[in-house]
């Protein structure tokens, strides 16, 4: 029985996952309604990503290379769970409704009355 070999980019669902966070990231940077401890984790990753210093170094062939996507990774995960999850809902719905970044206005900053005439 032959053995079946795939590659991750046969399977488009993983890479349209990480585009996905990826752009979800993006915004929620952006967004003033998060916490300034969970974009440092971004900025900690690229720093850590252009750093010479690494568990691995790149010099190791394909190790060096994993250590540094896995890191990245692990720090895209880790931004989108400290992000508040009504922002991050916020922007899930923006992206699929295909609207262009606009920040989530505070809900304290909406004013719902009706207004009568005497």
């Amino acid at each position: 029985m032959p053995v079946r070999t795939s590659s991750w980019l046969t399977r488009p669902g993983l890479l349209r996952t990480l585009l996905s966070h990826l752009r979800l990231a993006l915004r929620l940077v952006r967004d003033p309604s998060v916490p300034l401890l969970a974009k440092a984790v971004p900025v900690l990753t690229a720093l850590y990503v252009i750093s010479p210093l690494d568990f691995v170094p790149d010099l190791v062939p394909v190790l060096g290379q994993l250590d540094d996507l896995s890191i990245v990774l692990i720090g895209l995960e880790t931004f989108l769970r400290l992000s508040p999850s009504g922002t991050t809902t916020f922007h899930r719905e923006a992206i699929a409704q295909g609207r262009p970044y606009t920040p989530m206005t505070p809900p304290g900053d909406v004013i719902d009355a009706e207004y009568r005439r005497n």
